[in-house]
Order: C-alpha cells, then sequence, then structure tokens
C-alpha cells in the first residue's frame, strides 16, 4: 500500500489527534502517504470529498499535535448504512478516486459496526476511541452470551438481551483492555469532585455529580479517584430508599456527602432515572439527561425537609441537595501521558496491520502482569454477537461493590495499572507554563481549524 486514508468518527475524545499521529509516524517511517478525510464518513458523502496531506513528502505537517485534544480533521456521526448498497458503492469510489488503498477509522463500537460492509470492498481497519471505555470484551466469549428475544414493540420486532455468565472471570481475559480518552476523563472528572467537595463540605451539602457513561459505569468507577462517598453505575440497579439511609448516616457523621451517578443509572425497577430521548444524531444514539436531577428529586422526597431543619442546615431538602455534571469537559482539552502514549502506539498499530494484509480488525490495548500494557490486532468478528452485531462493553459486576456503591477489590486491582502513572512531568509543566501565559490575556484564540483549512484539498481539484 502506498496511500492510506484516516478518518474519526463519532464524539470527539481527547486522544485522537495522538491517535493520528501515531499512525503517521509509523507512515513516514514506512514511506506511505496519509489522507485525512475532514469530518469522518461525512465527507464520503460529499461529491468533492474534502481532504489534506498529513505527511507531504513523508514529514508530519506542523497541526498535528498529540498533545492537542479533539480531532485536527474533525469528526461527524454520520455512518455508512450497509443496507444502502448504493452509498456504499459510492463511499468506496470516492474513496478509489483519492488513491486510497486502505482505511484506517478511529472510533467505538458504532464505527466498528459499520466498517464491516467497507471492509468487504476495500481494506479497513479501526483504532479505538471512546472514553466511555465500552469497546472490548470483559473475556474472549463474551458475544456468545447476547439473545434475540422477540418484542413487536420495537423497529425490527426483536431487542438484544444478555444470558447469565457462566465465566470465572480474570483481569488477563479482558480483550481491550482500555480505550484511549478513558484516563483523561477520569482524571478531569476525579478533579471535578474534589472541587465539588469542598463546597459541600462548607455549606453541609448532598452534592450529587453526573459522570458520562451511557451504559457504562467506568468512569463513574474511575471517580473513586476523587474520594467521593458514594458511586453509583448503569450496571447496578439503585434502590433509593436504601441510599436515602446510607447517605443520613454518612450526613450525620461529617456533615457533608458527595454521590457520584453515572449518567444511565436505573432504579430497582431497571428505570433509567434520567429521561431517555432519541437524539438527532444519524447514528440515533439514545441521549440521557437529568440522571442526577432524577435522584435529587428522589432523595428530596425520601429524606424531607424536616431531616435539614432539625440540623440547622438549610429550610429545606431542595436547598442542601445540588447536583453538577461534569459534562463535555470529559471529552476535551489536554490528553494525559497515559492517553497520549497509547494512543499513539495504537494508531501505528491500525497503520501495520493494514500493510500486513489485515481487514476488517482492530488494534488493542492488553495489559497482563507480566507484560505490562502492549499492543496487539484482533479479528473484529470476534467481537460480534451470532448475528453480526458488535455490543458496547458493560462494566464487569465483579468490579463494583453494589453493598458499599464502591469499586470492588477486582475493581481497584483493574484501575490501579492504568492510574499508577498516568500523567507525566510535561503534563503539570504545561499547566504551569501555559493556563496563565500573559499572552492569554492579550491574544486571542487562535483555531487549528483555521491552519488546517488552509490544507484542505477536494476530490474536483485533483481530478483537474
Amino acid at each position: 500500500m502506498k496511500r492510506i486514508g484516516i478518518l474519526t468518527a463519532g464524539g470527539d475524545t481527547p486522544a485522537l489527534n495522538a491517535t493520528i499521529y501515531g499512525a503517521v509516524v509509523r507512515a513516514n517511517q514506512l514511506k506511505v502517504e496519509v489522507v485525512g478525510l475532514i469530518k469522518g464518513f461525512n465527507c464520503l458523502f460529499n461529491p468533492r470529498v474534502p481532504h489534506l496531506a498529513l505527511n507531504p513528502l513523508f514529514q508530519t505537517i506542523p497541526e498535528l499535535d498529540p498533545a492537542i485534544g479533539g480531532t485536527l480533521i474533525g469528526s461527524s456521526r454520520d455512518f455508512v448504512d450497509p443496507e444502502k448498497k448504493e452509498d456504499l458503492d459510492m463511499v468506496v469510489d470516492r474513496l478509489k478516486k483519492l488513491g486510497i488503498d486502505g482505511l484506517i477509522c478511529i472510533g467505538g463500537e458504532g464505527t466498528l459496526n459499520g466498517l464491516q460492509p467497507i471492509a468487504e470492498r476495500i481494506p479497513a481497519v479501526l483504532a479505538p476511541k471512546t472514553i466511555d471505555n465500552d469497546l472490548g470484551l470483559n473475556y474472549p466469549h463474551e458475544p456468545d452470551e447476547w439473545l434475540r428475544v422477540s418484542d413487536p414493540s420495537v423497529k425490527g420486532g426483536f431487542r438484544y438481551k444478555r444470558s447469565q455468565s457462566r465465566s470465572v472471570f480474570s483481569l488477563d481475559q479482558i480483550v481491550n483492555y482500555v480505550t484511549p480518552g478513558y484516563a483523561t476523563a477520569v482524571y478531569v472528572s476525579a478533579s471535578a469532585i474534589e472541587r465539588v467537595r469542598t463546597t459541600a463540605e462548607s455549606h453541609r451539602r448532598i452534592a450529587i455529580i453526573e459522570v458520562m457513561g451511557r451504559h457504562s459505569g467506568y468512569i463513574a468507577l474511575g471517580s473513586a479517584y476523587g474520594r467521593p462517598d458514594l458511586i453509583l453505575v448503569p450496571e447496578s440497579p439503585v434502590d433509593v430508599e436504601q441510599l436515602a439511609e446510607r447517605v443520613k448516616q454518612i450526613y450525620d457523621l461529617q456533615k457533608s456527602v458527595v454521590i457520584v451517578c453515572g449518567e444511565g443509572i436505573v432504579d430497582s425497577q431497571a428505570n433509567e432515572l434520567g429521561a431517555a430521548i432519541k437524539s438527532s444524531d444519524p447514528a440515533g444514539n439514545l441521549a440521557l439527561s437529568g440522571a442526577a436531577e432524577a435522584l435529587r428529586t428522589r432523595l428530596i422526597q425520601l429524606i424531607g425537609d424536616n431531616y435539614f431543619r432539625s440540623y440547622r442546615r438549610g429550610d429545606t431538602a431542595k436547598e442542601a441537595i445540588f447536583t453538577r455534571k461534569v459534562g463535555h469537559t470529559q471529552r476535551g482539552g489536554r490528553p494525559i501521558l497515559f492517553d497520549r502514549f497509547h494512543a499513539a502506539q495504537l494508531g501505528a498499530k491500525a497503520l501495520e496491520m493494514l500493510l500486513e494484509g489485515r481487514n476488517n480488525a482492530v488494534s488493542i490495548l492488553q495489559h497482563n502482569e507480566s507484560a505490562g500494557f502492549h499492543v496487539e490486532g484482533f479479528d473484529a468478528n470476534r467481537l460480534r454477537d451470532r448475528w453480526g452485531l458488535i455490543h458496547a462493553r458493560y462494566m464487569h459486576p465483579d468490579f463494583y461493590d453494589a453493598e458499599l456503591m464502591k469499586p470492588s477489590r477486582s475493581g481497584i486491582n483493574y484501575l490501579l495499572p492504568i492510574f499508577a502513572n498516568a500523567i507525566g512531568d510535561d503534563d503539570l509543566e504545561h499547566i504551569r507554563q501555559t493556563l496563565f501565559a500573559p499572552g492569554n490575556l492579550l491574544q486571542p484564540y487562535h483555531s487549528i481549524n483555521t491552519d488546517v483549512n488552509k490544507r484542505i484539498r477536494f476530490l474536483s481539484d485533483d481530478m483537474v
């Protein structure tokens, strides 16, 4: 292969540029051209196919900085529908007109689901990214546990359901131990919890902090580094009455409580506490909102105003219990060292897989005690269930102690190798040098998009 394309799809993460950088640096060494496709799959539906050379003359363009969050080539939630054969033919035809011999997609399980029909027409591989850490398997045969259940009320007439696992869980069995972006998201969330804690203590309040993770509790689990009092994850239903009693016990002791909840938490009847609405993105994802607010409403009802009045710590429960969302700050900003380093490794591995003749495969980050973290290639079909669908990975129940509402010993052992040396000296030095730099007060923000835009070319220009 002499020329490969690369795109970023789905939501942004802090380590996307680092993944692209790793692929481009390896391509320079192997004398392979890399073409960045602007705004993910969106550009392939544009007849002009906006794109840019990421390594002209096998030199990395200066705008590609692995320490900058987001993606310099843009992203979108557009995808290629495998049922629309004409669209697939059109997309592949445009890639071939660009002279692209193979494609690297940087994305999560949704992107990987859309990769297979493209891989039947042109070699394509995936480099993983997602702050939710939900791309991978808890053990190699996990896809076999998914069942289809007839349900006329949903589109297609069926829904997916997990059968009971009969596996003995081991950390060494995890496929794709952790995804780029997760460590930075946890760093941001844990830092936010530390800061909210002092407000809750000072004003004798109960704080409910909502973190991302639609149906995966990994970010909430990692937020234990911020030392919240209680952690609620989507995989473990919440008995709200029991929670209210536990909150009062902690409040009696220390006059404040900090609760962390994932955005997709459910009650004991498996009802999502936050409202679930269909989002407007083309992938049709569920956008969950208001889990923390819904939990606050329930706690206000169960604890009541008199409880706080009796302590002389407020006139109402509504005043004493407040919520905060960490929100999109988890997705953005400079990636910490762990994410930068391993994202670059995964990008390089994805390029190597294409050159080795691999197709419909994914680069993964593995870990075991003897080898530590290392990258491997993995056949994407091994992630699919018997009907060909890749499901988001759920946090394994062994990671969470539902009674304590904290990470279990197994969960702690999972987190330790990720965060033992996750932050580098350069991360702290960067803050010292840049955050309060005098120039920040004098000069307007200069967007990377301004510089990248000057490099964008179009298919019609190349064909002249």
